[in-house]
């Protein structure tokens, strides 16, 4: 076995360990804002950005923010792999004991280990990745370091493959350790990209190599590194012993034992230390600002869902506006109400002599006022049926255009999140409220006739009430404002032109309560997008951070 000649961590010249004072603060602020951006819409490239969050947070918890509160805590150093690479028996012939289980059942490691001096327990005490392994104190393992097996990173379980993930994001040095049948693979090299992006630095470990190809394997794998950026990085090759249990023997693990003792002095593992932590402060920026970009992706995405969904309901508020004018709450009950009223001796039945002069002009209008009530009940019942429709085919209009396949981006999954029993029961409720609403507008408006300053009005109105009382006038203004036809021409018997504009006053209230009826569907629809991961201003959060961290690093 021979280490890789390049220059590399255990050698190369390191500049001294500074560290702003701020900096630590200011990667506590990303962390809190990263933790508190969600991607709520399911959009194009949300999988990415969400995976994409969760290793920054992984980084961030796992490595940052231990490394920057205790920098002289010892440096971690993980040996990941595949499958069958032989991890754990290398870092047991490390330490020249088995402190990893190690064999040929796969998966073999179910929990991390860790080992470090037992002069160093106080200084990784709190470390977060300590929650997920097993802690091993052992006098062999250079002061300085700590070695970390992690579970196979192709393991055929998904908790081992994301344990192995997180352990990486933990690490100072990733030793990386495959074997000359797979190194060819391309999780390694997706492994190894990786690194590099965040920064870490980097040792492989070139397992099982027959003699006969050790130079033909190590040079193509130098070649690989070198294409790949990567000749820095140092390489050990363990020459295949064939079937066996246990411990490697001594001499084979020898190079890389007296690499990381020199590496683990305080001196070289600071440096190691301050090298990764530089990276990956260095990668945090185009990170955040992918970040950032995808947050702006969520804010466009509601906005154009947003003008969507007002352009969606365009069509079913004119239609819930005609309905009302041309007559739609008159219709049924409320037809049949005012038929029964107007026969034989209804109370309406002859209410207006061939002169023009209004029968009934002694009479209280106490009785008809209570004759009259079932039909302000009909209409407030046909108003909210009206109100209720209008409301059912603004929904019909957004889930039929939204939730179709190939709509907005988002559209499908905001429908989905869009309730739909419990609307159906705030809608009715809703519904009657505001009907009952309309129908006492009715009155004061009546009443306002009879304070007109036009005394022929004022004169004309109270002799209309003398005859129906306030509210039998107002139900015949309302029924009249259905869209009743004898209800108008009674209307404009009684009252004249007062008669008339009382009657489109009420029908343009009812009209625009329609509308506001379709656009409610729209604003409890758009509710959804109303948190604050899609404000305006949202990526500016952190776009802040990202400036503050450049001015640091």
């Amino acid at each position: 076995m021979s280490a890789q000649p390049e220059p590399d961590v255990a050698t190369a010249t390191f500049e001294p360990v500074i560290v702003a004072p701020s900096l630590l603060d200011a990667v506590r602020d990303l962390r809190r804002d990263v933790l508190g951006t969600s991607f709520p819409l399911e959009i194009d490239g949300v999988g990415e950005a969400r995976a994409s969050r969760a290793r920054l947070l992984g980084q961030l918890n796992d490595h940052l923010l231990p490394r920057l509160v205790e920098l002289s805590a010892p440096a971690v150093v993980v040996l990941a792999g595949s499958t069958g690479a032989g991890k754990s028996t290398l870092m047991n012939s490390l330490l020249g004991a088995e402190v990893s289980e190690a064999g040929v059942l796969r998966p073999t490691t179910r929990q991390p280990v860790i080992a470090h001096h037992p002069d160093d327990a106080e200084l990784l005490e709190g470390h977060p990745v300590l929650e997920a392994v097993r802690v091993i104190a052992n006098e062999r393992v250079p002061r300085g370091i700590a070695l970390l097996d992690a579970p196979d990173l192709d393991s055929v379980l998904e908790e081992n493959r994301t344990t192995a993930h997180r352990l990486l994001e933990a690490a100072d040095l990733w030793l990386f350790v495959t074997t000359a049948a797979r190194y060819g693979d391309a999780l390694p090299w997706q492994v190894l990209a990786g690194a590099m992006e965040r920064g870490a630095s980097v040792a492989m470990v070139l397992n099982r190599v027959p003699k006969e190809s050790l130079s033909t394997v190590r040079g193509d794998l130098l070649t690989r590194l070198r294409d790949r950026g990567m000749q820095g990085v140092p390489l050990f090759v363990v020459p295949d012993v064939g079937p066996h249990e246990g411990l490697l023997d001594p001499g084979s693990v020898a190079p890389i034992k007296r690499w990381l003792t020199m590496l683990a002095g305080p001196d070289r593992a600071r440096s190691v230390i301050v090298r990764t932590l530089k990276g990956s402060l260095g990668a945090l920026r185009p990170w955040v600002d992918a970040q950032a970009e995808a947050v702006q992706d969520q804010v466009d995405a509601a906005a154009a869902l947003r003008e969507e969904i007002a352009r969606t309901l365009r069509l079913p508020a004119d239609e819930a506006r005609t309905g009302v004018l041309a007559g739609a709450v008159a219709d049924g009950a409320v037809q049949a109400r005012w038929t029964e009223l107007s026969i034989g001796s209804g109370p309406l039945a002859r209410l207006v002599r061939p002169s023009g002069r209004i029968r009934g002009l002694r009479r209280t209008g106490r009785a008809r006022t209570d004759a009259l009530a079932p039909l302000q009940d009909d209409l407030r019942r046909s108003a909210a049926a009206v109100l209720n429709g209008a409301g059912v085919a603004a929904e019909l209009a957004l889930r039929g255009h939204l939730g179709q396949s190939g709509s907005l981006d988002g559209g499908r999954a905001l429908i989905t999140a869009w309730p739909a029993a419990d609307r159906r029961s705030a809608r009715d409720t809703h519904a009657e409220a505001s009907a009952g609403e309309w129908i006492l507008e009715a009155e004061p408006r009546v009443r306002a006739l009879l304070t007109s300053t036009d005394p022929g009005v004022a004169k004309r109105a109270a002799r209309v009430v003398r005859a129906l009382g306030e509210r039998g006038l107002a139900v015949v203004v309302l029924a009249a404002a259905a869209g009743l036809a004898p209800a108008e021409d009674l209307l404009v018997a009684l009252l004249g032109d007062s008669g008339v504009e009382l009657r489109d006053e009420l029908r343009d209230s009812l009209a625009e309560r329609a509308q506001q009826y379709v656009a409610g569907e729209g604003a409890d629809l758009a509710a959804l997008l109303d948190v604050p991961d899609l404000a305006e201003d949202a990526a500016s959060r952190l776009r802040l951070r990202l400036a503050v961290l450049k001015g640091l690093t």
